[in-house]
């Protein structure tokens, strides 16, 4: 009898980290989420980006920068691929020329992912993504709790007159019904507004708005403790836009706003998510033309580790 093996990252000295498959962590890829507890995917999308455009190469870029990762979380103590099956399941093969139809193969291709019982992890791409994201995960769970790192709010009703755009995902998604109103929490937005109120909307609705202002100078770990305290066991989906970051972190991205978080504190966040019911996760706005050291791809890739590291049945 053949025993089970969870699969492994290709190891360093196994194959120099220079060479490999070109998938995440150097996993094995395979066609659907079939047999799987986890998995990362791409979107490989930047059409509803309102600035600074190349998102469309970031999951390319993420996958190639996450070759350093080894399988051993040394600070948290997690060891992910002893404890679930993972492999990279490619990318959402969406339309280039039409972001209404993108929406729709998002949604239908999350759809098939979830129904395998499996917890995606997905590789950005514009932050458009997560609308359809989101209404499949409503499908498959019902309204889930949301922590949404961010430096802006993505709450706009339109954007050049379109409903559709990088802007306007959570608004769309509270739309549809898609979202835990009391368990929501924005982390991280800053910057330049055109009115006193900009990020108000969420507030509005029952969300925790916590802006950048709030988090200089401070560990984020008491933070997280009141949010798992507060959402439970429900359900909750973690959307990390890159750009939450300072630019002196990661420049490569389409919309940057000084005074941001540092990866210490992204770091945190996510770490501090161990514990809860996520049942998904992103990585999304890593633009690689304005990369030019890979720096924001390397932390976007261990942030997704990270992610990886913090779901349910991973002992730590």
């Amino acid at each position: 009898m053949t025993k089970f093996r969870f699969n492994q990252p290709l190891g360093g000295n196994q194959m120099p980290r220079t060479g490999g498959p070109a998938t995440m962590m150097r996993l094995p890829a395979q066609d659907s989420a079939a047999g799987l507890d986890a998995c990362f995917l791409g979107i490989p999308m930047d059409i509803g980006t309102s600035n600074r455009p190349g998102t469309r190469l970031g999951p390319r870029q993420i996958r190639d920068e996450s070759r350093m990762i080894r399988p051993y979380n040394m600070a948290t103590g997690a060891a992910p691929f002893d404890h679930l099956q993972v492999a990279d399941i490619g990318d959402v093969p969406v339309n280039l020329y039409d972001l209404k139809k993108s929406v729709d193969i998002i949604a239908a291709h999350y759809r098939e992912v979830l129904s395998h019982g499996v917890i995606p992890l997905t590789l950005g791409g514009d932050h458009t993504l997560t609308w359809p994201i989101l209404r499949a995960m409503k499908d498959r769970h019902g309204p889930v709790a949301l922590i949404h790192v961010d430096a802006h709010a993505d709450t706009n009703d339109e954007m050049f007159g379109e409903t559709a755009a990088h802007g306007c995902p959570f608004r769309r998604a509270w739309e549809e019904g898609c979202l835990v109103n009391d368990k929501v929490y924005q982390i991280g937005l800053r910057g330049t507004g055109y009115a006193a109120d900009d990020f108000d909307w969420g507030r509005r609705q029952g969300w925790r708005v916590i802006q950048a202002e709030e988090c200089w100078h401070r560990s984020l770990a008491p933070l997280m403790a009141e949010i798992r305290a507060e959402i439970g066991q429900t359900p909750v989906y973690l959307s990390y836009d890159i750009d939450s970051l300072d630019p002196a972190f990661a420049p490569g991205t389409g919309t940057v706003e000084v005074g941001g978080l540092t990866t210490m504190q992204g770091l945190e966040i996510i770490r501090g998510c161990a514990g809860l019911n996520l049942v998904g996760g992103d990585l999304v706005e890593v633009s690689p033309p304005y990369d030019p050291a890979g720096n924001t791809a390397v932390i976007a890739a261990n942030f997704l580790y990270e992610m990886l590291c913090a779901l349910p049945g991973i002992p730590r």
